[in-house]
């Protein structure tokens, strides 16, 4: 794989010309940044798409443009009263982004690393611990199991993974898949997927293990699952943003390191 072409790609699909990840979500580029608006109706509207992300996906500045660039979309978010994150790749320009966002407000939070796969190159053997069975997230019920493994996991409220993946399933279910992995009747392990229409990017989102289960190949097992069904859509690249938890694991699998990204938080 060639790194530097796949980032290009991966760049253009994925951020230039990204599509709106969910209902009531409008994607628009306005000068020399696109930005995400999850509010139900788009933007101008009141009410905020269940579950749903705002913040800027790309973004094409330098040292002239950028500090109007940032307060033109601090208006923009805050006229709707909302919270929003400037997604940083350390590829970004200008090379001192990240310290001029800080400067205007916003909070950085933890940095994660973009990691990208070709799906073909990864193994799609699925290989559970005796006793687990892994089950689609197709309902309610579902979207229930998997949110109460996120709070055991991450430690953070459950009500915004509910309310996105319900919205998800209802408005568009095939451009998402979940699954949740049980031990018996028990709930220890979930992960999700985003398949963008028309990308060649599967996205692999909110793999989490509860503590007493952790190291048993749980996340490889739904990596695994995931890959065989992105390969089955005819997805070419699986992509992570990975925690300093999960690079190892990832790659080993096979995955590669294309950047890292930083979220910056500005809170109105």
């Amino acid at each position: 794989m060639d790194t530097k072409d796949v980032r290009a790609l991966f760049d253009r699909q994925m951020r230039r010309e990204a599509p709106a990840d969910g209902p009531g979500v409008v994607v628009e580029r306005v000068g020399a940044v696109v930005r995400q608006t999850a509010t139900a109706g788009g933007p101008g509207a009141g009410a905020v798409a269940a579950g749903g992300w705002n913040g800027v996906l790309w973004s094409d500045l330098d040292a002239d443009s950028a500090d109007a660039a940032i307060a033109d979309q601090k208006r923009h978010f805050t006229s709707l009263g909302l919270e929003f994150e400037w997604k940083v790749y350390s590829h970004d320009r200008p090379h001192d982004l990240a310290r001029r966002l800080v400067a205007a407000g916003f909070m950085p939070e933890p940095p994660e690393t973009l990691m990208i796969a070709e799906a073909a190159a990864l193994s799609d053997e699925l290989t559970l611990p005796d006793g687990v069975r892994l089950i689609a997230v197709t309902d309610a019920a579902g979207v229930e199991l998997m949110a109460e493994v996120h709070e055991q996991a991450f430690g953070t409220d459950r009500s915004r993974t509910r309310e996105r993946l319900l919205a998800q399933l209802a408005a568009a279910p095939g451009d998402v898949a979940a699954a949740v992995a049980l031990a018996g009747d028990v709930p220890v392990s979930a992960a999700r997927m985003e398949l963008p229409p028309g990308t060649e990017f599967a996205g692999l989102w909110g793999g989490g293990t509860i503590p007493a289960w952790r190291g048993r190949g749980l996340y490889r097992a739904l990596v695994a699952f995931r890959t065989r069904l992105a390969a089955e859509r005819g997805y070419r690249y699986m992509q992570v943003d990975a925690s300093s938890q999960s690079r190892p694991i990832l790659r080993r699998l096979g995955f590669e390191e294309l950047s890292t990204t930083t979220p910056y938080v500005f809170t109105p």
